[in-house]
């Protein structure tokens, strides 16, 4: 399990691979100079709830991975965080395996409203 370092210390454990997919798109978003919500859901075997952070340039994150080598990147999981950003909840960590229904609910959602983000 790895961890995200939040501003002055607060860590939340996740595994490596979640971890290195809220790495490369928060990265993206932060480049930009872009401010938004994270968000995950706690596990229930770890108290249930859901835990929201303000991804800001402003604010340190740190990505600390416990295995030495990085994992594979899933690219449509990368899009299905990235187009998760865009939404008033900010970025919706999801699990890998619902990325390609996220992401088809969000076309479906975006041709009925005619948005063209």
């Amino acid at each position: 399990m790895g961890e995200l370092i939040y501003g002055a210390g607060t860590s939340y454990e996740m595994d490596d691979r979640t971890l290195a997919h809220i790495k490369v798109a928060t990265g993206l978003r932060l480049r930009r100079q872009e401010s938004f919500y994270v968000s995950w859901a706690i596990p229930s075997n770890q108290g249930s709830g859901r835990i929201s952070i303000w991804a800001s340039p402003s604010i340190p994150l740190q990505f600390h991975f416990s295995g030495s080598r990085p994992p594979e990147l899933n690219r449509q999981w990368l899009q299905a965080l990235d187009a998760s950003a865009f939404s008033e909840g900010g970025m919706l960590v999801m699990r890998e395996s619902d990325a390609a229904s996220y992401l088809q609910l969000e076309a479906e959602r975006t041709a009925a409203s005619g948005d063209t983000r």
